[in-house]
């Protein structure tokens, strides 16, 4: 007795993950290693995803417990926004050498952060 898992939403699914997180079908695709005429095609259920693709897509905060069951999971405390979710896409495409300066940037700012509060911070 196995279990029966409806291919027919996932496409539906798929696209509302992406919409949720704010990204194009490219960007998208790129996460989970896909080109964005593969991303079309699983939305649109003419291919269906592999594994990796969703693991990938799940490592960027992408519910696929929901893209397969229809089921959402309960959130996560570690799960990240649509903002976190672009920039790490965005983070991706850069140079081993701009990820090294962009990585000392954020560490500088985030060891400010920790010893001065700015209005507002809390």
């Amino acid at each position: 007795m196995g279990i029966s898992i409806q291919m027919s939403g996932i496409g539906d699914r798929l696209r509302e993950e992406r919409e949720r997180l704010g990204m194009s079908q490219a960007i998208f695709g790129e996460l989970g290693g896909v080109k964005a005429n593969a991303q079309g095609n699983y939305e649109n259920g003419t291919r269906f995803p592999d594994a990796g693709y969703l693991a990938s897509l799940a490592a960027v905060g992408v519910d696929v417990l929901y893209v397969v069951t229809g089921e959402r999971k309960p959130e996560r405390a570690d799960s990240i926004s649509k903002a976190e979710a672009n920039l790490l896409a965005d983070y991706r495409r850069l140079t081993d050498s701009q990820r090294s300066h962009t990585s000392e940037s954020i560490y500088a700012m985030a060891e400010m952060a920790g010893r001065f509060k700015v209005n507002g911070d809390k």
